[in-house]
């Protein structure tokens, strides 16, 4: 009877010590900069990149669309490229500098793509507007004066359930316009 009792404690020592182990391994801390602040917070190891900047940030215009990677709703910035926030892990952004939507406008000053979604009624439910818009700046970013084609291509990787994607590629044609005018203001000015 003494031997199975100390078995059974000796098991149960060797899980409470896993379970400590595994607790330690399953969080780390991590040094991010978003939208231009910096951040440092401890995580679990297998936490979302989408779920840190929706629950540990509060930055939550990024959204949750499908957790596959297919619908582009939690498309962001990752050191300049653009990625789909919910394929990878938070602690895969230690180090890194990030762009959500909420970075985009300069103040209470919306950013160029943003004002020509408003105003080319780029958006419907405005679900996978967020989306949408980070996926156009970092392609406009890689392509300053793109063919509709071309848009087509750059926004294949997000999905919109509601438009029929009409108005999102002549909101980014709109935005690469009014991009181009304000860099030649921007260029005239520096001349002068």
């Amino acid at each position: 009877m003494v031997n199975q009792k100390s078995r059974k404690n000796s098991r149960n020592s060797r899980a409470r010590r896993s379970r400590v182990t595994l607790a330690a391994v399953d969080r780390k801390t991590i040094h991010v900069k978003v939208n231009g602040k910096e951040y440092e917070r401890e995580v679990q190891a297998r936490l979302l990149l989408v779920d840190f900047l929706r629950d540990n940030l509060g930055l939550t215009g990024t959204h949750v669309g499908c957790d596959t990677s297919n619908c582009g709703a939690c498309t962001i910035l990752f050191d300049g490229r653009s990625v789909k926030s919910c394929s990878m892990l938070a602690v895969q952004a230690d180090g890194k500098e990030l762009l959500t939507i909420e970075g985009l406008a300069n103040g209470s000053e919306y950013h160029p793509l943003q004002k020509a979604f408003w105003e080319n009624h780029g958006l419907q439910c405005g679900f996978c507007t967020p989306g949408m818009i980070i996926q156009g700046y970092w392609f406009l970013k890689e392509n300053p004066h793109p063919s509709e084609e071309q848009i087509r291509w750059g926004i294949s990787g997000n999905l919109c359930r509601c438009t029929g994607y009409t108005n999102i590629v002549k909101a980014i044609q709109a935005a690469s316009e009014n991009m181009s005018k304000q860099e030649v203001l921007v260029q005239k000015v520096a001349r002068s």
